[in-house]
């Protein structure tokens, strides 16, 4: 049994165990965001995550400038698992890095990874910044779980580790105005998005030669590749997630 988030308004994910009773000190950061901006005291309630134990709703039993503590005191809500999908994308402008980042936690990813390809035009993949955006999301649209932000791989090499049991819904710009050619096949996926100039011939070419991948057009304009994920996202989520 659940019960309700009644007056509990603010969500926090911490790295902590979660369970009836439980004791979950706060950081600096949080004890300044839950007390000086939220103006919260002892006694208010607020909602937790950890990715692995739900959602739990919790009451400040103590306050402080530089730290706090919160109680466990009923669980709220189950731990709710994405589709076992996972988003490659090439590395864009950081501002638009952090929305596709962002918008996959929000829709479903279970895994981020950014890939570098032969024309990734970005700069240093902060990676901490990025997984701080993945919690912020997960936090701000009531998910129960976190997605993994891993850090930047080579396309190329990444393909030569690949297991063949996760197929790849391979979004290729080349197809742009085809018919969309959804999958049918349910199972473990990845959906690749290439970068600002798209992928090159030679990764076209090793990506069509790959029995595990699908092409796909993503309608009949080609889309900036914040767009694209947001797009694909929605298109998989639609035939074989959980929509």
């Amino acid at each position: 049994m659940y019960l309700p988030m009644n007056d509990a308004k603010i969500r926090l994910y911490v790295d902590a165990p979660l369970g009836q009773g439980q004791t979950v000190p706060l950081n600096r950061d949080q004890a300044h965001y839950l007390f000086g901006v939220m103006r919260q005291a002892v006694g208010g309630a607020v909602l937790l995550f950890n990715g692995l134990d739900g959602e739990w709703r919790a009451e400040i039993s103590e306050a402080g400038k530089r730290g706090g503590v919160l109680t466990c005191v009923a669980q709220t809500a189950p731990l709710r698992m994405p589709p076992d999908l996972w988003l490659l994308f090439a590395p864009i402008k950081k501002a638009r890095t952090d929305f596709i980042v962002e918008k996959a936690a929000e829709m479903g990813a279970a895994r981020i990874v950014p890939v570098m390809t032969e024309f990734t035009n970005a700069g240093r993949v902060q990676h901490e910044r990025l997984q701080a955006h993945a919690v912020e999301a997960a936090e701000q649209c009531g998910g129960t779980y976190v997605p993994q932000v891993t850090e930047a791989q080579k396309l190329g090499r990444l393909l030569d580790q690949w297991n063949p049991a996760r197929r790849i819904l391979f979004c290729d710009e080349a197809l742009a105005g085809d018919p969309p050619d959804l999958p049918v096949q349910a199972g473990p996926w990845a959906i690749l998005i290439g970068p600002e100039g798209g992928f090159s011939e030679g990764e076209r070419k090793r990506l069509r030669g790959l029995d595990i991948a699908h092409p796909v057009a993503l309608g009949p304009r080609i889309l900036r590749a914040d767009t694209a994920a947001v797009a694909a996202m929605t298109l998989w989520q639609r035939a074989l997630g959980d929509w």
